[in-house]
């Protein structure tokens, strides 16, 4: 598995506090050469960090997970040049296409602005899923999340990928805003399934330090939304795309059958990853390891995971998912008398063929259950 960051944004939403730098349109010359120096160094670097970590990157894709995930930050400002190289470089070091998933992460109005020729030079390079991130189809939530893009370039940005050849595409929601209202909700909802994705995810706002979202907050021009809200929405989130026949195979994500995120799926069962760029963090099952969030220094931190760290990570992912966990192996590292009475009282947890699992009627407090459980 291979992750690479991409530390560029023409713009912070309102709510993000992941590392990158914005890069605005350019509306002079000097304007774009400076971007384009900027993305030149950029993968410079990468190329030199795939050629200093070969042995590295060489063993996560024999871990049994042949992944390549660009994520960011915006991928799709980058130029295509940009990814050829950065693919060329992985090709050097024996690392290339057919991936059993290559995933790049974008927004909608670089591929109104790219047009289908950006997606069919992804789609040359082997990429064969798309992720974008639409997080509302109301135009209104949409600029208070400081989006760029429109309802209406939304779905222009799903028929552009379609047209191009992508065939598993999978589209970002956010829900849990404290003036997101039902129906608005709803809609996007109904809209997001309209437009047939082979993926949905979705995600309750959180605040997170740094973010202009924390900001807000504490000049209290915004309140977080309460637990019954978010609930809410997130019940008829579940039981909207149930109807609609997608398994919510995830916590947070939904998919048509075998339409599962190959890459995620392999995070979440603590399978080895590389991650190259500025923040990227790493894991080779003993150790994490992060690089430093700068363009230009190479500092890595790195921290070796004690024997309780790993049992806590390999529950409180597991138990994320509809699969579950080993039953033997959560009743011997977790809190017994919590087991036993979350078995008992309320079905939060599931004991069927050899597995523990919580129900999706309990998924919404699944963060609770696991820390009563470890």
């Amino acid at each position: 598995m291979i992750y690479i960051h991409v530390p560029f944004c023409r713009s912070f939403c309102t709510y993000c506090d992941f590392y990158s730098e914005v890069t605005p349109k350019c509306h002079r010359k000097e304007e774009e050469i400076r971007q384009s120096e900027a993305f030149q160094k950029y993968v410079q670097n990468i190329c030199k960090e795939i050629r200093q970590r070969e042995n590295e990157i060489r063993a996560s894709i024999l871990s049994g997970v042949d992944t390549l995930y660009f994520g960011g930050g915006t991928p799709s400002v980058l130029p295509i040049e940009a990814f050829k190289e950065i693919v060329s470089c992985l090709k050097g070091i024996g690392v290339q296409a057919p991936f059993d998933e290559f995933t790049v992460e974008v927004n909608p109005e670089d591929i109104v602005e790219k047009g289908e020729e950006f997606i069919r030079g992804l789609i040359d390079l082997g990429v064969d899923r798309i992720s974008m991130g639409i997080q509302s189809f109301d135009d209104s939530m949409l600029k208070w999340m400081n989006r760029r893009h429109s309802s209406s370039g939304a779905v222009e940005a799903v028929n552009i990928i379609r047209n191009a050849g992508i065939k598993n595409l999978s589209l970002d929601l956010i829900f849990g805003i404290s003036h997101l209202s039902d129906k608005t909700w709803e809609e996007t909802i109904d809209k997001t399934i309209a437009l047939s994705p082979e993926h949905i995810s979705a995600y309750q706002l959180s605040i997170e330090d740094g973010s202009a979202l924390a900001k807000l907050v504490q000049r209290g021009k915004y309140e977080e939304a309460d637990d019954t809200l978010c609930k809410r929405q997130f019940d008829v989130l579940c039981s909207k795309l149930s109807e609609a026949g997608y398994l919510h195979y995830e916590v947070s994500n939904f998919c048509k059958p075998d339409k599962h995120a190959r890459h995620n799926s392999a995070y979440w069962k603590r399978l080895p990853y590389v991650g190259l760029g500025p923040g990227a963090h790493s894991f080779q099952g003993d150790t994490r390891s992060w690089n430093s969030q700068s363009l230009e220094r190479g500092d890595v931190e790195t921290e070796t995971l004690s024997s309780f760290d790993k049992v806590v990570e390999t529950i409180m992912l597991a138990l994320r998912t509809a699969d579950g966990i080993d039953f033997e192996y959560l009743k011997t590292n977790c809190n017994k008398e919590a087991l036993d009475n979350q078995l008992s009282e309320g079905n939060l947890v599931i004991q069927e063929n050899g597995k523990a699992r919580i129900p999706e009627d309990k998924f919404f407090i699944s963060d609770l259950i696991i820390r009563e459980l470890i």
